[in-house]
């Protein structure tokens, strides 16, 4: 029987799971299929990416649903050992359900990096502080800029970076600053370092290493008092950021330019819940404005019927869990 896929949920909990897998798929067209009929039989929703290297994904629905699609998962070849991190919600972060088929299920455009051959050393949570706080070991940010700003491990180099496909760039115009040295990187749920390990070691670096669940398991596993994080983890949902313990932010998103927006984004005159931000008020015309307040105003409207307006959803481009 199909579940509601309304909004809403009856269930007090709804279950959150980000997941990756690197596995080889001979069809991931079938893959996908298969995952998108268990998905929408489930009535979840959210994110899944399907690629001949594996699945990645957000979803999110109530816990009985969630635990079908990843039995769903595990019983795919090389995925039986999938480790999702879950998180609680008291309504369904997405709007909608996607079940896409990519060439990359992390995109770095470089070809034959495959993280099944060789990858980086994985630290646990609680041996990440020693290895961070070493002088000899430069830690690396592999996340994108904006997700930099939100939040970072305390001395990180930040690449700068507005896409994955950047990255390999970066690491050639720095490849003297690397070579022969003692490397840490850390990413959202750790796909990205994955493969950004699996490059560097490709490239002649070979003292490689890379936070194990990424930044969300050391949220949930760190003590708040030991953390060596700054800030909070931008997530690819309507929750934004979280914090330590994987609670709720305090960062909102920008309706305009899809961008996480802070406390002190908000307290700026250039604004406007739903229209602009400081970083995009510059770039927006005035019809383009009038059109977002004219979204704002449905959305709220249909808030107060306790509806969900579609204008209102997370545009997940690509789920790095």
């Amino acid at each position: 029987m199909r579940r509601s896929t309304s909004i809403a949920c009856d269930a007090p909990v709804i279950r959150i799971a980000a997941l990756y897998r690197f596995a080889r798929f001979d069809d991931p067209a079938a893959v996908r299929a298969h995952l998108e009929a268990v998905a929408r039989d489930a009535g979840i929703r959210g994110t899944l990416l399907v690629a001949a290297e594996g699945v990645n994904g957000t979803v999110a629905g109530d816990p009985e649903a969630i635990d079908a699609v990843l039995a769903a998962i595990r019983a795919l070849p090389g995925c039986a050992d999938l480790k999702p991190k879950f998180a609680e919600a008291d309504a369904v972060p997405f709007h909608r359900l996607k079940v896409r088929l990519k060439a990359e299920i992390v995109t770095m455009g470089v070809p034959d990096i495959d993280p099944l051959d060789d990858v980086g050393t994985y630290v646990a949570p609680a041996d990440w502080n020693a290895l961070v706080d070493d002088p000899d070991t430069v830690v690396i940010d592999t996340r994108n800029a904006y997700e930099v700003a939100v939040g970072s491990f305390a001395g990180a180099v930040d690449p700068g970076t507005d896409s994955f496909r950047d990255f390999p760039a970066w690491v050639e115009a720095h490849r003297d600053d690397l070579t022969g040295k003692r490397v840490a990187m850390f990413c959202t749920g750790g796909i990205r370092c994955e493969k950004a390990t699996a490059y560097l070691k490709r490239e002649g670096v070979g003292d490689v290493f890379h936070l194990d669940g990424g930044i969300l398991r050391y949220l949930e596993e760190v003590p708040a008092e030991e953390s060596r994080w700054t800030g909070e983890c931008f997530v690819f949902d309507e929750r934004v950021a979280v914090g330590h313990g994987l609670t709720p932010g305090t960062h909102g998103l920008c309706r305009a330019c899809r961008m996480p927006v802070s406390e002190a984004d908000r307290a700026s005159r250039l604004y406007e819940e739903g229209v602009a931000c400081p970083r995009c008020h510059a770039d927006r015309t005035d019809e383009q404005r009038a059109g977002y307040a004219e979204r704002h105003r449905q959305v709220e409207l249909a808030a107060a019927r306790g509806e969900a307006h579609v204008g209102a959803g997370f545009p997940i481009v690509s789920a790095d869990p």
